[in-house]
């Protein structure tokens, strides 16, 4: 969950009666028009445009309002938490309010809603096909933003992409990697793509893939016993006998192999510490079989040396 601080039910509150008292006004008016009504019917229409654009968003702020307070009551939520769901009632009530705003400004300029209607069908057709993508992209976003699935916070894996989800757009999807760079998915692409949500599962995976050369000789179970020295220091993260090392494939001259250690809980500090510490095993491993290679054949170069050297005549 990730907590939003600017969003206050206070100030929304304060909000709500500020334009339910100016609504009641200009409602008040329009039933009882006062004189500069007849003399300006510029204003009486900005009025009545105002009357029709407040008094449908008072109502959908009241029930938005009602709505959340609710889901927050029934979760035990902080105030100020920003959930998935309560994103996807805010996306709900902007769409309404774009609406109400197009109603409004008919109302403004006088304009038949039966003409409207049927511009508006031609247009609209346009933009269907034209927009397609964007189309698509809000209506997964708000599939999304309902489903209990995903929430605000957790950390998924889309493909090749990884991190934690900072916000769900009606387009986008916003995600955080472990470098803190922002990488943008669209909402389609997560929609149809496998997601793998670490943040549900009672243990966080960590995965390393590397490759040895093949002459080596070294097995998944050599690795293991090796990379559990590693981790060792790492016990308060790392479950007891959750590092296992696999054969993923075998080449000419290397094989590829995957590491994999089970965390605890979710932890970005110590994971990176822990693949960090893998890593330069690793690194280590390599280096000092290449030394111990290299001195092998110096020895056996200066061997040859010594055996053609003798067996020269005097």
């Amino acid at each position: 969950m990730i907590e939003d601080r600017e969003r206050k039910a206070g100030k929304e509150l304060l909000t709500i009666v500020f334009r339910a008292i100016v609504w009641s006004v200009l409602t008040y008016f329009y039933f009882n028009k006062p004189q500069f009504y007849n003399e300006n019917a510029s204003v009486e229409s900005v009025a009545k445009a105002l009357v029709v654009f407040l008094g449908a968003s008072l109502v959908v702020s009241t029930l938005r309002l009602t709505i959340i307070y609710w889901y927050i009551r029934k979760h035990n939520f902080k105030s100020n938490i920003k959930d998935n769901f309560i994103l996807g009632i805010n996306r709900i009530v902007s769409i309404l309010n774009t609406v109400f705003m197009v109603i409004a400004f008919i109302t403004l300029f006088k304009v038949d809603p039966k003409d409207f209607i049927f511009s508006v069908s031609i247009v609209a057709a346009a933009i269907a096909v034209t927009f397609k993508e964007y189309i698509n992209n809000m209506i997964n976003g708000l599939i999304i933003m309902f489903s209990d699935r995903l929430s605000l916070g957790d950390h998924i894996r889309i493909g090749n992409n990884e991190g934690k989800i900072l916000d769900i757009t009606l387009i986008n999807m916003i995600l955080q990697n472990e470098d803190s760079d922002m990488v943008i998915v669209p909402n389609s692409i997560a929609f149809s793509s496998v997601i793998i949500n670490q943040s549900k599962q009672n243990t966080k995976k960590l995965s390393i893939d590397f490759d040895m050369a093949l002459e080596n000789g070294y097995t998944p179970e050599y690795l293991e016993n090796y990379l559990n020295k590693v981790i060792d220091n790492y016990s308060a993260n790392v479950v007891p006998g959750g590092l296992t090392v696999k054969t993923l494939e075998i080449n000419r001259d290397v094989v590829i192999f995957k590491a994999m250690v089970l965390l605890k809980f979710y932890d970005k500090l110590k994971e990176r510490e822990i693949r960090r510490a893998i890593n330069t095993a690793l690194i280590r491993l390599s280096a000092t079989l290449k030394k111990t290679i290299s001195l092998n054949g110096e020895d056996n170069v200066s061997k040859s040396k010594t055996t053609s050297q003798e067996k020269e005549p005097l």
